[in-house]
């Protein structure tokens, strides 16, 4: 169990409650994150304004797919449960691949993804690692894939989000809702 209770959704401010019930209706749970962080209510407003500018963000080169892959590898390298299992989850419905997100965790280098996000993922995880080592050729292995600058910016800002994302979920031990663990491995029923 999470070693900082959740606030109750009735205790909650109103525009936090008000998305946490829109993430409710469109996912038919509230995943634990949203209660687990709201028990700070700036935190929670800042953490997830980052969160929308950088996966929700029209303009970029990245697919919702690939932006989910890179926090699925990212944070199996962190060790990072939760995040592993919900974007792990979130992964195999953008790119419609139940195995994908199980292999990119484990071991990317041996998944079924393109080159093109092979490229991205040794960049990616050179970020979460070895930030300090990062250069020019890095950058250059990233261009001779199509990625632009701005595109290995997203990249980075996504890896190093999601090691505050998995610090927090990780030390406060929050836990994946048993929902991420089946969503996107076997088609939906109508």
């Amino acid at each position: 169990m999470a070693r900082y209770p959740a606030p109750e959704l009735k205790d909650l401010p109103d525009d936090i409650r008000a998305k946490v019930l829109e993430v409710q209706e469109k996912a038919g749970f509230v995943p634990n994150v949203f209660l687990a962080l709201a028990r700070r209510p700036a935190e929670w407003r800042a953490f997830f304004a980052y969160h929308d500018a950088l996966m929700l963000k029209e303009d970029s080169g990245l697919t919702k797919g690939e932006r989910e892959m890179i926090v699925t590898t990212t944070s199996a390298a962190n060790k990072c449960l939760y995040c592993v299992v919900a974007h792990g989850a979130i992964l195999r419905i953008h790119e419609k691949k139940p195995l994908v997100a199980d292999q990119v965790a484990v071991n990317y280098r041996k998944a079924d993804i393109t080159p093109r996000q092979r490229a991205m993922l040794d960049f990616a995880m050179k970020v979460c690692l070895q930030a300090d080592q990062i250069e020019d050729a890095d950058f250059a292995a990233l261009h001779a894939h199509g990625f632009s600058d701005e595109d290995a910016w997203d990249i980075a800002a996504i890896t190093a989000f999601f090691g505050l994302s998995n610090r927090m979920a990780s030390f406060s031990n929050m836990l994946p809702n048993p929902e991420f663990y089946v969503m996107g491995r076997a088609p939906r029923v109508k």
